[in-house]
Order: structure tokens, then C-alpha cells, then sequence
């Protein structure tokens, strides 16, 4: 993997004061964009701020990343090592969400490469990630940033009646040095 071109003064990792701005901005995502996270919007709506709060704590192997152009979340990314020894070489990719009036911009980028940084700090050899096959500009930003799909599982969501496919991707990470 390149250096990531990531602005640090724009991406870094969540700590449990962004709870309430964490919670906001992902409720938002859930409502848009219900098709793209396996929660729903009425699961999350009643998680108090607390919990949310002590999601967003320091764990060894795995961290939200936020997007704070003027100090305002408009991006998150999360990242986290599998927790089983055999697959401890694995990590995924989950909760990824733009502010739709800020898409477009390379913030999803940012934030992906940020993640894989992170990964590639842990010594994670490979990320993998789901995608909605409908999602045809998160499909793209993950093939331009090195992601290969390597199967699809069909039926994978519900919403609403509707059944949804998801892509499965994989990125290989390149060791530190």
C-alpha cells in the first residue's frame, strides 16, 4: 500500500466525547441509506448516549475513524481486527457513511485509507469489507483503492420487503517497512 494521502488535520480517531456527534451523524446514515448497514434506524435510535459513548473507548484492534472538516463530523469509517486467533490476521471494514453534501470530495477515501493505515500498523494482512451491489460509487471507490470482490451473497439484507445483494471485498495489505 502507498502512503495514504490522508489530511490528519481533517481524519482521526473518535474518542468517547464525539458519542453525541457519532450517534447523530450514523442515525442520519441509517435513515438515508438503510440498505447499506445490516442495523436499522429504530434498532439504534434508543442506544443512549452512554453506550454509544463507551463503544467509542480505546480497544487494541479495532477504531472508528471521523472525518471533521471545521470541526464537524461529516464522514466515519469503522475498522476491526477478527478476535479469533486463526483469523486474527483479518480485519473488516464497517459503518462507512459520508455526509451526502459532502460526497464526491475524496472523504471516503480518506477515511478508507486511514483505516487501512491503522490495519497495516496492527500487522492485519488482509481487510475485507460488504458493499450493497446497488452501491455503485462505493463499489467504485474500493476497486480504485486496491479492493477485489471475490463473491456475492444474495439475499444478504431485507429492507422493507427487498431483498439486497452484497459484494464481499478484500483488500491485501502491504507489510509495514
Amino acid at each position: 500500500m502507498k502512503d495514504p494521502d490522508v489530511r490528519s488535520e481533517s481524519v482521526r480517531l473518535l474518542v468517547p466525547d464525539d458519542a453525541a456527534a457519532f450517534q447523530a451523524l450514523r442515525l442520519r446514515g441509517l435513515l438515508e441509506c438503510p440498505e447499506a448497514f445490516t442495523a436499522s434506524h429504530a434498532e439504534e435510535a434508543g442506544t443512549p448516549l452512554q453506550v454509544v459513548s463507551e463503544r467509542l473507548a480505546a480497544l487494541p484492534d479495532s477504531a472508528i475513524f471521523g472525518y471533521f472538516p471545521d470541526g464537524k463530523l461529516q464522514g466515519v469509517v469503522g475498522i476491526a481486527r477478527e478476535r479469533r486467533r486463526k483469523v486474527g490476521h483479518k480485519a473488516i471494514i464497517w459503518g462507512m457513511y459520508v455526509a451526502p453534501e459532502n460526497r464526491l470530495q475524496g472523504i471516503g477515501r480518506q477515511l478508507v485509507e486511514r483505516a487501512l493505515l491503522y490495519a497495516r500498523d496492527l500487522g492485519v494482512r488482509t481487510v475485507n469489507l460488504g458493499v450493497n451491489t446497488r452501491n455503485k460509487p462505493a463499489i467504485a471507490l474500493y476497486e480504485a483503492m486496491g479492493f477485489k470482490a471475490y463473491g456475492t451473497e444474495r439475499g444478504f439484507l431485507m429492507v422493507d420487503g427487498v431483498l439486497h445483494d452484497e459484494h464481499l471485498m478484500r483488500f491485501d495489505v502491504a507489510s509495514p517497512g
